[in-house]
C-alpha cells in the first residue's frame, strides 16, 4: 500500500473501551484525551502521527484531517476516521511520539461550504 507524505494538522481523539462500551477518557483522571497534533503520511489503509506520550498498541481512536484544496482539486475535505493504534515508535528524549494507526472507517464530514461528494456529483452531472 503506497503512503503518501502528507504533513497535514489532526485532531487525534483516543477511546477507552469498559465492559463492552467505548467511551472517552475521564477528564478527572488527568489523561488527555484529545490532542491537536500533525500527520507524516497517510494511506488508503492507516495514518502515521504524533503524540506528547506513548500510547498502548490497540487503543482505539478518531482521527480528524483536512485534505486542503491542493490535493482534492475542490475544497476543502475533512475526513474523520476511526482507527486503532497498530504501532507505537520509541521517541528520543523530548522528542515527539510517532504513532501508526489502522484505519478501520471512516466519514466525510459536511462544512458550512459543501461538502467533497456533493462536489463530485455536482462535477459528474450534465448541463440540461
Amino acid at each position: 500500500m503506497r503512503r503518501f507524505d502528507m504533513r497535514l494538522p489532526a485532531l487525534v481523539r483516543l477511546v477507552t473501551q469498559t465492559a463492552g462500551e467505548r467511551r472517552e477518557p475521564s477528564p478527572e483522571t488527568g489523561t488527555p484525551h484529545e490532542f491537536h497534533t500533525e500527520t507524516q503520511n497517510v494511506s488508503a489503509r492507516g495514518v502515521f502521527f504524533y503524540l506528547d506520550r506513548p500510547v498502548r498498541a490497540g487503543t482505539p481512536c478518531e482521527v480528524t484531517l483536512t485534505f486542503p484544496p491542493h490535493i482534492t482539486l475542490t475544497d476543502a475535505v475533512r475526513v474523520r476516521f476511526t482507527a486503532r493504534v497498530i504501532r507505537v515508535e520509541a521517541p528520543l528524549p523530548s522528542a515527539r511520539v510517532g504513532t501508526a494507526a489502522m484505519i478501520e472507517d471512516y466519514e466525510f464530514l459536511r462544512s458550512g461550504g459543501g461538502d467533497f461528494l456533493s462536489a463530485l456529483e455536482s462535477g459528474w452531472k450534465t448541463p440540461n
